[in-house]
């Protein structure tokens, strides 16, 4: 038995895929538009922010948990459960799934570009070819799995401890936000249902339980494991968002208006000056570019059920899909109208996986002897019925905008 066969490498590389699906959750989580919206956010709601932050981080571990288990228990990719409990709807949802990563992929190959520029003064058409080259690099070593697990935890390790340093900084009012918290002064539901999608909507949700499998981590045996980084992820992800949250509780409290072209730039800039713009620009630049590579793996892991070319191919087609991102963003810029299309129709991805995923664990002829717990099931449902509707929502009133333009 060779050193890398023995017990104790095997568990070495057991957690390492644990703890890598977790980052890869959580940075794909954590990109441009995280950033925006909880600078934004906080300068609305102030230290009230605080509870959409706290009730939205319990619905995303519904959600999480759910998804995650489930795929874990039937050892199958989302697509395959879903066209298990109907015929179709697994399609249908691979196709809104890599529609979606493909769209959104344009605007984190552009906060790639525009991190680089921040940080170095470079155009930000350089910044993200050079991104894109870097990401592209990461899927042609031998071990591309292991490079992206070992990518996004070094990037998502740095984007917590710089925004750390930003916060303390800003000197936030630490009672008043542990108090708003938990008694807050306005609650804004349609911030809560936001965070949720913008936490594990659209691909996001997916990106860890795809990686546990392609790690060969699944089956009934697998739920402790699997629950434990699913828990992790929404940790990682949570705890920047607080992060930033009191880093621009601190700058707003102080009377500083934040500059609505780059609010979350502006709390970096305030907080700590012309060195502060410039770690933004790092915050920035990691945030975008492990939300690329987390959406180009995700997405092409929803096409390799259509495709055995595609499932033979996976590193060069992760490839393909983020040189055609970044070729979109560099020839037309930013598609708006297809952004913001496919941004409604992406408000209906989790509420549909969801409720995919929740008639899956009722199957014992996908899940077999595993048991959904009754608590996850009435989260679960929850979320699924309040994505439904702020996607039916978002799509009503951006399609008027659409039509017209």
């Amino acid at each position: 038995m060779s050193q890398a066969d023995t017990p104790s490498a095997t568990t070495r590389g057991v957690r390492g895929a644990l703890v890598g699906a977790a980052f890869l959750m959580a940075t794909s989580a954590i990109g441009p538009g995280f950033l925006t919206q909880t600078a934004v956010f906080t300068e609305r709601l102030g230290a009230s922010f605080g509870f959409a932050i706290l009730v939205s981080i319990l619905f995303d571990l519904g959600a999480q948990l759910t998804t995650w288990r489930v795929i874990a228990a039937s050892n199958s990719r989302a697509q395959d459960v879903a066209n298990a409990v109907l015929p179709g709807l697994g399609t249908l949802l691979a196709a809104l799934v890599a529609l979606g990563g493909l769209a959104f992929n344009v605007g984190n190959v552009a906060g790639a570009g525009l991190g680089l520029n921040v940080m170095l003064g470079i155009p930000a058409t350089t910044g993200a070819a050079v991104s894109a080259c870097i990401a592209v690099g990461l899927f042609l070593v031998k071990e591309a799995g292991k490079a992206m697990d070992r990518f996004a935890q070094l990037l998502g390790f740095i984007m917590v401890v710089l925004t750390i340093y930003v916060a303390v900084a800003s000197a936030p009012p630490m009672a008043l936000a542990v108090e708003r918290t938990f008694l807050p002064e306005k609650i804004d539901i349609f911030t809560i249902v936001t965070l949720v999608g913008g936490t594990v909507g659209g691909y996001i949700t997916f990106a860890g339980a795809h990686r546990l499998l392609d790690a060969g981590i699944g089956g009934p045996g697998s739920i402790r494991r699997v629950t434990w980084s699913a828990t992790q992820a929404i940790g990682i992800a949570s705890l920047m968002r607080v992060v930033l949250f009191l880093a621009a509780l601190g700058v707003v409290s102080q009377g500083h208006a934040l500059d609505p072209a780059n609010p979350p730039a502006s709390v970096f800039r305030l907080a700590t000056g012309e060195l502060g713009y410039r770690l933004f620009g790092v915050v920035m630049w990691a945030a975008a570019i492990t939300s690329v590579v987390g959406a180009a793996y995700t997405s092409v892991s929803f096409l390799r059920s259509a495709s055995r070319w595609i499932d033979g191919r996976v590193s060069l087609v992760i490839i393909l899909f983020i040189v055609l991102s970044t070729l979109i963003f560099l020839m037309i810029g930013q598609p708006v109208k297809t952004l913001i299309l496919v941004g409604s129709l992406n408000g209906f991805i989790l509420p549909l996986a969801m409720a995919a995923m929740l008639l899956a664990a009722r199957r014992r002829d996908i899940v077999g002897a595993y048991r959904h717990p009754p608590v996850l099931v009435a989260a679960g449902w929850i979320v699924a019925v309040a994505m439904a509707a702020m996607g039916a929502y978002t799509l009503v009133r951006d399609l008027p905008r659409l039509i017209a333009s």
